[in-house]
């Protein structure tokens, strides 16, 4: 049986979730580099308590770089006009960026940088953490939602023989204000108390996550997408799924002492707000604080 056909595949952004995939697209028989802005040894991916090293590519300045088939640029939102020299140097005629970050605008992130036709916007559904450079802990779930279409199933190719699902969407917009539902709560109230996801079953806590959620699937239904109480009920039950232990990346970050990325979560939900005429008063004082952070 022929084996399948191994692609030169660059990941921006040495990460958790940049450190996950591009493990896995490595684990997938494809050529990685690993595009970082720090010197590190050597990619490690833990998981249920084994260490394997993926032997990839590690590259720190854009010009080392060449063109390459797929770009999986995995840096934090904030972090995107960083990636610029990088997408110039490894973006070429039939180059493909998925953009793998939270939020709801991963195309007008890109404008002018690349392409729209390049361009593949995913809603990422990972668990992983970095806990030292190039040293990633995975924790659960490892899924990419996609627009429906032809770059969606060549990335679903780009997978096959690993454990990432990619699932294609006729209804991106829904499916990436599911994810920011889902964002809403838990990633500012983990950051905020710094505590982990067991946290989201102290009656306060829920009830806060509660009207955070709620005000956000108001904002989204306005900004046309196919939301509504069963999504709010699905996000609030999803805490009591995972472990008690589990974090969230803008945990993760505050830990780290990393930026974090509120004006893409709760910002969102409030620049949309405001462009819609919609109150939302705990949202806004959820984003007063976690601004307070990060001055």
């Amino acid at each position: 049986m022929d084996s399948k056909p191994s692609r030169r595949v660059a990941v921006i952004g040495a990460g958790a979730i940049g450190g996950f995939f591009a493990a896995r697209a490595h684990g997938a028989g494809h050529r990685v580099v690993l595009c970082a802005r720090t010197p590190i040894d050597g990619l490690v991916l833990e998981e249920n308590g084994e260490l394997r090293e993926a032997a990839v590519d590690v590259a720190l300045d854009p010009a080392g770089v060449a063109p390459v088939e797929w770009v999986l640029l995995a840096t934090k939102a904030q972090d995107t006009a960083g990636a610029l020299p990088w997408l110039r140097a490894l973006c070429g005629a039939g180059t493909t960026v998925a953009v793998l970050q939270n939020g709801i605008d991963h195309a007008q992130r890109l404008a002018g940088m690349v392409p729209a036709s390049a361009i593949l916007p995913t809603v990422v559904n990972c668990g992983a953490e970095r806990v030292a450079p190039g040293h990633v802990v995975h924790h659960q779930a490892s899924r990419l939602i996609a627009p429906q279409g032809e770059a969606a199933r060549r990335l679903r190719d780009l997978f096959a023989g690993t454990d990432v699902e990619v699932v294609e969407t006729a209804d991106f917009l829904s499916d990436a204000w599911r994810k920011l539902l889902a964002n809403v709560a838990v990633n500012p109230l983990t950051a905020l108390t710094m505590r982990r996801i067991g946290a989201l079953a102290d009656p306060d806590l829920k009830e806060l996550a509660r009207g955070l959620v709620t005000e956000a699937a108001a904002v989204g239904q306005a900004a046309g997408a196919k939301i509504g109480a069963e999504d709010v009920a699905r996000v609030l039950e999803a805490p009591s799924r995972l472990k008690p232990e589990a974090g969230t990346s803008m945990l993760y970050d505050r830990l780290a002492g990393r930026p974090l990325e509120h004006e893409y979560i709760t910002g969102a939900v409030v620049a949309a707000a405001e462009r819609h005429g919609i109150a939302v008063p705990l949202n806004r004082a959820i984003l007063a604080l976690l601004r307070a952070l990060s001055p």
